[in-house]
């Protein structure tokens, strides 16, 4: 049993809200759909239960062609309401907003034989109530056999619930696989934006196309840095700007310049910012600001200058 989206359009009047939309979702499986507010998630989830119209493109179900078909008959389970007032109105007003948005999943978990859709399902949630529903999700999806679409603006909600992901940028999908996959390998600038904190800065390439590690030179700071082995497509001209990124958690730290191969700078300890287990330091790098995460900031404040270590396999040449 598996479920198909095949070059799907639509707009309203003249703006078009997806472009050329396709994947796949098989029984057993939760695909994330992910995207920005207004990227189109909702629009796309309506189109594939039937409640909504398309213009151009076919939905398939188990081999079938279900285009054409209304909700009734496609019989997809649909959680849409994010609203109190509209979630009151099927549970009663009685009950606070998490326990009837809990409610309302539980009983499309239950009732869900085929396909189930779910648009924004943490909305407002508190944490324990998310995580009791991630595990149930989970646990009911693969015993039942289901297949789940599952819609949020917050990557981190997909990496707790989502078996693969889709991103959704600009009216269409720019990048699928895992989560960690798309995480770790965003592969164009939108994507590197939006999934997950990210350093990303423009630099002119110095090297060969076919260097193991392209040479860059960054126009902040006129830093010469290796890059990761990348596609003839990503590099471009030689004298054209190319965007480089690199993880925060990616970025070390020192106080001495014992690993030259790592790209290492001098920099300067801007700005310091705790967050419970890990430290977000912002760097200045004679005008390439950096962010990097560590486990726990010792030794280091506001205005100390420090070494930092950029790994080559860690920097990535991004498309726009």
């Amino acid at each position: 049993m598996s479920l198909s989206v095949n070059n799907l359009f639509k707009r309203y009047g003249n703006n078009w809200v997806l472009k050329d939309v396709s994947f796949e979702a098989e029984k057993g499986e939760v695909l994330g759909i992910f995207g920005v507010n207004g990227s189109g998630k909702t629009t796309l989830l309506r189109i594939i239960s039937g409640t909504e119209g398309l213009n151009g493109g076919m939905i398939g179900f188990d081999g079938i062609d279900i285009t054409k078909l209304g909700s009734s008959q496609r019989n997809f389970r649909f959680v849409l309401d994010r609203t109190p007032k509209g979630l009151r109105s099927i549970f009663g007003s009685g009950k606070s907003f998490d326990k009837t948005r809990a409610a309302a999943i539980d009983e499309a978990l239950v009732g869900a034989d085929r396909v189930l859709l779910l648009d924004d399902p943490f909305c407002k949630m508190d944490r324990a109530g998310r995580d009791a529903l991630c595990s149930k999700i989970r646990e009911t999806v693969k015993s039942k056999e289901l297949i789940l679409i599952f819609v949020t603006s917050r990557y981190d909600e997909i990496f707790e619930v989502c078996d693969r992901v889709a991103i959704l940028v600009d009216s269409a999908i720019c990048r699928q696989g895992t989560p960690q996959e798309v995480y770790d390998r965003p592969g164009s600038v939108p994507v590197a934006e939006i999934v997950g904190q990210t350093n990303i800065f423009s630099s002119r390439r110095l090297s060969s196309s076919k260097s193991d590690h392209p040479e860059f030179i960054t126009l902040k700071g006129e830093h010469r840095l290796f890059a990761e082995r990348a596609d003839i497509k990503a590099l471009g001209a030689i004298n054209k700007n190319v965007s480089l990124s690199i993880r925060p958690e990616n970025i070390s730290i020192s106080f001495e310049a014992s690993f030259p191969e790592d790209n290492l700078l001098k920099a300067v300890v801007t700005d310091v910012k705790p967050s419970g287990a890990t430290t977000l330091v912002e760097l200045d790098s004679n005008g390439l600001r950096l962010w990097a995460t560590v486990l726990r900031l010792v030794g280091l404040n506001v205005g100390d200058e420090c070494m930092i270590g950029l790994p080559p396999d860690r920097i990535q040449v991004l498309t726009d």
